[in-house]
């Protein structure tokens, strides 16, 4: 019986390393932790905006922006996901704007009809970066997902956070600067 269960969880471990995709290792993004300047950096190296035209950081000024690093097949990403999805619908008319800025860890979630399947299934409504190149991820000095980061109406990253949890602090930070916005403190 341990033989036959062994052969079986050799042969599905087997099929799933032929699948497609799942030979090539997760990319490493760049081991060079760029100097975060007084701003948050434009998204760049972005090539599609799922629910959105493009958006620049620039046209964002004056929102409170939540930039969240993401990728489909993440299991704490998709813990996070919930919570992310239902700031965006609390608060997205009072000034906050929510871009998921998806960052492939495995070579099938670079392929944009997989990426969009999964904003459908997950039913995320605003805006999604895809950020194969890691170029946007490494502007920001990213290294984990999932991962927040919380941008001031001036453009100034005021808060971050990497991993689950601590949702009720940053649901705090969101509405402390929606406050500020909304008072012009």
């Amino acid at each position: 019986m341990i033989k036959q269960t062994i052969s079986v969880l050799a042969a599905c471990l087997l099929a799933v390393a032929c699948s497609s995709g799942a030979q090539e290792d997760p990319r490493e993004p760049s081991s060079e932790t760029p100097e975060l300047a007084t701003g948050a950096p434009e998204f760049t190296g972005i090539s599609h905006w799922l629910n959105s035209d493009p958006l620049t950081m620039q046209q964002l000024r004056g929102k409170v922006v939540l930039v969240e690093f993401w990728t489909f097949d993440c299991i704490n990403c998709i813990h996070v996901m919930p919570h992310v999805k239902q700031w965006h619908e609390r608060y997205k008319d009072q000034g906050l704007v929510v871009v998921g800025v998806h960052t492939p860890e495995y070579g099938h979630e670079r392929i944009l009809d997989n990426l969009q399947a999964a904003v459908k299934r997950f039913g995320i409504e605003y805006p999604v970066a895809q950020d194969n190149g890691y170029q946007t991820w490494n502007a920001f000095g990213n290294r984990y997902w999932p991962a927040l980061y919380l941008i001031d109406q001036q453009g100034q990253i005021v808060y971050r956070h990497a991993g689950e949890g601590d949702y009720d602090t940053t649901e705090m930070q969101i509405q402390r600067l929606l406050r500020k916005n909304a008072t012009g403190a």
